[in-house]
């Protein structure tokens, strides 16, 4: 699962003119690596899941990711997704913020920051 604001947001190529359209580009490198078998970070998702919000709000899910527009907070957003998951289904969330990766952690999840994503 991947925090797309905070993901886009930790390299100045100058997302802020458009956030959507740096959504769409994060959203389609993702699926081209998975369509071509690479694997994200260590691991060959069964599922990868960007969570947008604001003005990235309108961008779509493509074949082989799945992109969940956050009514309000992108955080709360990715809680609620990791709280759904439940247990028995490990999840990642790349996100660099603290505050966010002490909350999926305290539900199971283990959290990378943008880094590990992007290499």
């Amino acid at each position: 699962m991947v925090d797309v604001a905070n993901v886009i947001g930790s390299r100045p190529d100058g997302w802020w003119r458009d956030r959507a359209a740096a959504a769409t580009r994060l959203r389609d490198e993702l699926a081209a690596s998975v369509a071509a078998g690479h694997p994200i970070g260590d691991l060959s998702p069964v599922e990868l899941v960007l969570v947008v919000e604001g003005k990235a709000g309108g961008v779509g899910s493509v074949p082989g990711v799945e992109v969940i527009s956050a009514p309000g907070s992108g955080d709360d957003a990715i809680v609620d997704v990791v709280r759904s998951r439940g247990p028995d289904r490990p999840v990642v969330v790349v996100t660099a913020d603290r505050e966010l990766r002490g909350r999926v952690a305290a539900l199971g999840a283990v959290a990378h920051g943008p880094r590990w994503l992007r290499r």
